[in-house]
């Protein structure tokens, strides 16, 4: 009896998980991804999970870029900081600034600080003195990319009108219609949206009250503000459903040998050569020899 209600607690568990298992699976992916992409390669860097936080370790003077993948059937917005800084705007970051916008299933590579709308300066990893946010007065952010997630409100389709109330005599379909209403005009991205208005203005922060942690922070990772790069982006309007992201994300980072002394990255142990005890299967002289140059 006492065998057959451990077969039934297990069994129990057993469906438990597998019930958790199928419910995240049906979850399906985030509303959007965020990847830090070394250039050179296009490929995107190694992340290491530590203490439920996430970390990429950089080169000093590689170039990255951030790749977002939208995964929804709907447009989102991103905004978007490095080091604590909106990447379009240079503003300290907050959620309720300016952001790129994506369309349905759309992949993007963001490879600099926005300069204009046809220009970028390129994400660089560098020392934290020649950081961007370093140079700005504003150090105490260095070392993290974050991403915060909208949704698009969208609004209810408008009645079809009837045939004869177009001007030029042709039929619109209902297509056309929701398209126009929802989505308006097709326009290649990335694209930005405005930021709307601020409620409150915070403070900026006095560069003097964080020079001393810049100074014991010399030798960590910022990005700095690379070389000047073609890229062109439009302007669209976004409302934005809710107020606040529905995912907001970060990613930390540092060079490889700052994550090792920090116990982010456990390195690969030396598996080469091991010591022998017994390199040697015969019995030799029975004695140990002298060795060379001794009497």
């Amino acid at each position: 009896m006492a065998s057959l209600r451990r077969r039934t607690v297990l069994a129990m568990a057993i469906s438990a998980i597998g019930f958790s298992g199928a419910a995240k699976a049906q979850a399906g992916p985030d509303l959007v991804d965020l990847q830090v992409v070394d250039r050179e390669t296009g490929q995107a860097l190694r992340v290491w999970p530590h203490d439920r936080r996430l970390f990429v370790a950089g080169q000093p003077g590689a170039r990255y870029s951030l790749r977002v993948v939208n995964h929804s059937g709907g447009r989102v917005l991103v905004v978007l900081s490095v080091d604590g800084v909106n990447i379009i705007s240079g503003e300290t970051a907050g959620y309720g600034q300016t952001g790129y916008v994506l369309s349905p299933y759309q992949s993007y590579d963001l490879s600099g600080w926005r300069k204009s709308d046809t220009e970028v300066a390129a994400f660089v990893f560098a020392p934290l003195p020649q950081s961007y946010a370093a140079r700005t007065g504003r150090p105490g952010d260095v070392g993290v990319i974050g991403i915060a997630a909208f949704k698009e409100r969208v609004a209810a389709p408008l009645p079809v009108q009837p045939a004869e109330a177009r001007s030029d005599g042709r039929n619109r379909s209902n297509s056309e219609v929701s398209e126009m209403v929802v989505t308006g005009q097709r326009i290649p991205s990335p694209v930005v949206a405005p930021a709307p208005p601020s409620r409150s203005g915070a403070p900026a922060t006095d560069p003097s009250d964080i020079v001393v942690t810049a100074e014991r922070r010399a030798e960590k990772l910022g990005t700095g503000h690379g070389a000047r790069e073609w890229s062109v982006t439009y302007n669209v309007p976004f409302e934005r459903a809710t107020p606040y992201p529905q995912l907001i994300r970060r990613i930390e980072y540092d060079t490889y040998d700052n994550l090792v002394a920090s116990g982010v990255i456990r390195p690969a142990r030396d598996w080469g050569h091991r010591p022998r005890p017994f390199p040697s299967n015969s019995d030799g002289a029975g004695y140990a020899p002298d060795p060379p140059g001794r009497p």
